[in-house]
């Protein structure tokens, strides 16, 4: 049969210090309460806010890939402008200094011609409202009369164009200085968040880059049709980076950022590709199936197109990822971007 002995009661002693221990313990509660709650480091949250910063600069690094490459083209543009007008003007002066001669001649002579005097004066192009002064001057001294306002013509619509070209290179060097300011702040704003995690964490967000990068070397990629010709030969390029560091901007050796990679890649076996994903997206003929990806093939990701690599069979995309990454082999099911199409160089 069951016993149902009464407990002891506990002694006066040791009730005072649970209520003790109790009063504390609710004391501290109501202050942890009423008190704002500190950031918690060592929530995901902090490590889901770097990834989506990173991402968004690898974004802005596209746009700002765009600018640069527009730049380039704008500056050589201005550039072939500005030698064009340097060698109208010596053309021009030459013509000028022929009509002189010939203005001269005829003062020496008993006058100077109505039609030089217009010519010379502040608004040469008037001269062709006067066109019967022509009759005037020798059948050589008219060609060079209208050489030289045929080209004087050209040669303000040339300074125009010019000018139009060098103020479009200056807002596109604005544009340029705008998204390198975006990129250095979502990387500023990234690492001071890192900064918030606790060493344990931050070593272990660094060796999970590290078993990527190491998992890169093991990567079965099947046997699935290989690629030719040129497009293996980017191919191979690419493969020969493995282990370069993603910089946002760069273009190799040493180096790269996503269309970085692929255009150097192309570049090693002579084929020319625009700098950025967007402009790549739309480089060759489009693959809408993964099913149907060659290796060597481009990968577009991202619904903004704003990330490329190639295609390395078995499910596995060839590429320089993201900030504090290294080129590497990675799944493309894995690695959080949607896949959006192919490109066949």
């Amino acid at each position: 049969m069951a016993s149902h002995r009464r407990p002891k009661q506990p002694s006066h002693g040791y009730t005072s210090v649970l209520t003790a221990t109790a009063a504390v313990t609710v004391a501290l509660s109501a202050q942890s309460a009423s008190a704002d709650p500190l950031p918690d480091p060592n929530k995901k949250g902090v490590q889901a806010q770097v990834d989506r910063l990173y991402e968004q600069a690898t974004q802005a690094t596209e746009k700002y890939n765009g600018a640069k490459e527009s730049a380039g083209k704008l500056q050589k543009e201005a550039d072939n402008l500005h030698e064009e007008v340097v060698r109208k003007q010596a053309a021009l002066n030459e013509l000028r200094q022929q009509l002189g001669s010939a203005a001269t001649a005829q003062y020496r002579s008993g006058g100077l011609d109505p039609s030089l005097q217009l010519l010379l004066s502040t608004d040469p192009d008037a001269y062709l409202d006067q066109a019967s002064g022509l009759d005037r001057l020798s059948a050589r001294q008219s060609d060079t009369l209208q050489r030289f306002l045929s080209q004087q013509r050209a040669l303000q619509q040339q300074r125009a164009q010019a000018a139009e070209k060098f103020g479009s290179l200056q807002e596109t060097r604005k544009e340029l200085g705008s998204k390198k300011k975006e990129i250095q702040g979502k990387l500023a704003e990234a690492q001071r968040l890192l900064n918030t995690l606790t060493a344990e964490e931050r070593a272990e967000r660094v060796a999970k880059e590290e078993r990527a990068n190491r998992a890169s070397e093991r990567v079965e990629l099947g046997n699935e049709a290989s690629a030719s010709g040129r497009t293996a030969a980017a191919f191979n390029a690419a493969k020969s980076r493995v282990g370069m560091p993603y910089v946002w901007g760069a273009t190799g050796p040493g180096s790269f950022d996503c269309s970085g990679l692929t255009s150097w890649a192309f570049q090693q076996a002579d084929v020319s590709l625009p700098r950025t994903s967007q402009a790549q997206a739309n480089a060759g003929t489009r693959i809408n199936s993964i099913g149907a990806l060659k290796p060597g093939d481009l990968v577009i990701m991202r619904t903004d197109l704003s990330h490329v690599g190639f295609y390395a069979g078995n499910g596995q995309i060839l590429h320089a990822p993201k900030p504090g990454a290294q080129v590497r082999y990675e799944s493309m099911a894995r690695s959080g971007m949607p896949f959006m199409w192919g490109v066949r160089i």
